[in-house]
């Protein structure tokens, strides 16, 4: 028998990108030295394998049913929100993450509840099935429907599969996976690719729902080709700061649900504990009285959460002002800085700015540009804002301030939290019902949402 044909690739670790030779500087995403040689074959040989050979019927739109989508609750309500209400049959999920951020611990939560009704498979490529014994202990997590399997063959997972057929499957993690269809090393472009392609063929032809995990490069974004994020239908990012016990849970892509979604999370001894209620504890360690701290909200999803945000304004002792900012952009910081030092008349730009948002939350959304303004005043100032005050509103560059979307959400909110006095835009009084115990005081530019905070 002939011998079959190889050649030699180079491709790109972050995006896939193919080329001929080797470059230093990848043309596709940017990146240095992220190109790897791997070994493909060519020729009638390397025509690609797929799952089963069975075609696909042609369907008309007007015989399909709506109404199959049955979504599967996991006992984990924050996941459940984050997924848009539950698993979808046949639906295929990455969810990444710091290494020992939770994401191990999190599955392994979710398919002990789904594994105490039905077949649930955890294919362990990173660890022994005694190790994963050994934090399901810990975690005082029990299913007799739980099956493990430490396997990093993708042909011998997939014949397990068939033979198991199980209602749940879980690759912990696909950069450890492996096909013999390809011929490069576990981890590369190729075995990835191929691997999770071959897993979304069995999850849309079998209905099984599948979870895989996947490696965080050093920026925070999964590694390995840019594809595998295309492939998948839904894509969750763990999040959470080293320091604190509370993990965000993100979506940045479902194709069953909003991408807004958040679910809080707190790490413990006995595994990741549901938040209820974050505003709570974001809230929670706020310190009396600290010139230049003002709580914000924000709209994660449908979900109002109340968070601190810090500031610190000192001066710049070597001449060069600093900006810093954690939990927020710092593009949107210097920009909040240039419109208080023209329309406010507050002297920042040559002193140091550092922001925070306490907890270890990220806020994008600009009804925070009040609140970051305010903040950064009252540190200028050395002013403390009221305790039971909250702001909320867009800033543009002439420094009005522009109303945000449901207002109602964040005063009700509010009023549940015990706040007694909302600042807000102009624009969102209109029709506004005040919840009780709540005052409202409305502003249509920076200068007057200042005067009202610091008038005494």
């Amino acid at each position: 028998m002939a011998q079959r044909k190889t050649k030699s690739v180079y491709n790109c670790s972050q995006c896939g990108y193919q080329s001929p030779k080797w470059l230093g500087k990848c043309p596709d995403c940017q990146q240095w030295n992220s190109f790897n040689e791997e070994v493909v074959p060519t020729g009638k040989g390397a025509v690609h394998r797929s799952v089963t050979q069975s075609a696909a019927a042609v369907q008309r739109l007007d015989d399909i049913k709506s109404d199959v989508e049955q979504r599967r609750q996991c006992g984990i309500t924050e996941l459940d929100r984050v997924l848009g209400g539950g698993i979808v049959p046949g639906s295929f999920t990455l969810i990444g993450g710091d290494p020992g951020i939770g994401k191990s611990t999190l599955l392994l939560q979710a398919v002990a509840e789904l594994g105490s009704g039905a077949k649930a498979l955890y294919v362990t490529a990173e660890e022994s099935c005694l190790q994963v014994k050994l934090r399901a202990q810990r975690l005082n997590v029990e299913a007799e429907q739980l099956f493990l399997l430490a396997e990093t063959a993708l042909d011998l997972i997939l014949d397990k599969v068939k033979e198991l057929s199980p209602a749940f499957l879980v690759i912990d993690s696909i950069q450890t996976i492996f096909t013999s269809q390809v011929e490069s090393a576990p981890g590369s472009v190729s075995q990835v690719r191929d691997c999770a392609s071959q897993l979304m063929q069995l999850a849309k032809q079998s209905g099984v729902p599948t979870f895989i995990v996947g490696h965080v490069t050093k920026d925070g974004s999964i590694a390995g080709p840019r594809v595998l994020e295309h492939m998948v239908d839904t894509v969750l990012y763990f999040e959470g700061d080293p320091g604190h016990p509370y993990r965000i849970l993100r979506a940045v892509k479902n194709r069953f649900g909003s991408t807004n979604e958040i679910g809080v999370f707190e790490m413990g001894e006995r595994g990741l504990i549901e938040v209820k209620n974050p505003s709570e504890i974001f809230l929670a360690e706020r310190a009396e009285d600290s010139p230049g701290s003002v709580v914000i909200t924000s709209i994660e999803g449908s979900r109002p959460i109340l968070v601190e945000l810090q500031a610190l304004v000192s001066s710049a002792p070597y001449g060069t002002a600093r900006r810093t900012a954690m939990g927020i952009d710092h593009n949107r910081v210097s920009l909040l800085v240039a419109v208080m030092e023209k329309k406010a008349g507050l002297s920042l730009l040559s002193n140091d700015i550092f922001v925070n948002v306490a907890g270890g939350v990220k806020i994008d959304e600009p009804a925070a540009d009040l609140g970051i303004m305010a903040a950064l005043a009252a540190s200028h100032l050395n002013r403390c804002i009221p305790r039971r005050t909250v702001v909320f509103g867009e800033v543009g560059l002439a420094g009005e301030v522009r109303a945000v979307s449901r207002p109602e959400l964040r005063v009700q909110e509010a009023a549940r939290l015990g706040f007694e006095r909302c600042i807000l835009p102009a624009g969102n009084v209109k029709n506004l019902q005040v919840p009780a115990g709540l005052t409202l005081a409305a502003v249509r530019n920076v200068q007057e949402a200042l005067d009202l905070l610091f008038d005494d």
